[in-house]
């Protein structure tokens, strides 16, 4: 299968399960996913960040070799929130090695204050940093924070995910 071109095709639940299935465990093809993921242009980007998100719920491990570019990816200025959202909720369903989960919480911690980022990108935020907190405990105080600052305005959406991590964090 042509990545590039299956995404091309058309952006549908169709078309995303397609190109899960077709990727399936096999870590060259999830490489051939994140090479065209990485490579753009910005449409091909946006439409390959679903797939490559619910690739790693199904596999967790195929993006253990790949992880340290997609964060550095992360960190191109005006990537879409679709990015964001995607990458963010892939980084859900692994262990994330030590040696990242500073700069993860870092960028999490940024989304978290952004003005404009979308409630999708906070949320997947939130959760992340739930996972992070268990490891290090010591950044539920600065969270918190930051959560309680964010309640009286939040959507129900971030409330409810907010208010789950506070539960976690007492």
């Amino acid at each position: 299968m042509d990545l590039t071109k299956a995404l091309l095709k058309e952006h549908s639940k169709a078309q995303m399960t397609k190109i899960v299935d077709y990727v399936g465990q096999n870590q060259a093809r999830f490489k051939v996913l994140v090479e065209v993921y990485l490579a753009g242009p910005y449409r091909v980007t946006q439409r390959a960040a679903w797939p490559l998100s619910y690739c790693v719920e199904r596999h967790p491990d195929l993006v253990k070799p790949h992880l340290k570019r997609l964060l550095d990816f992360l960190n191109k200025p005006g990537i879409h929130h679709a990015v964001k959202r995607n990458t963010l909720r892939l980084l859900q369903y692994i262990e994330l090695p030590k040696r990242l989960q500073g700069r993860v919480a870092d960028l999490c911690f940024q989304y978290l204050q952004g003005k404009g980022e979308p409630i999708a990108v906070k949320a997947f935020s939130l959760t992340v940093l739930q996972r992070i907190l268990e490891e290090q405990p010591e950044l539920g105080s600065e969270l918190k924070i930051i959560i309680e600052d964010q309640l009286a305005y939040a959507s129900p959406a971030f409330r409810s995910r907010a208010m789950k991590v506070l539960k976690v964090i007492g």
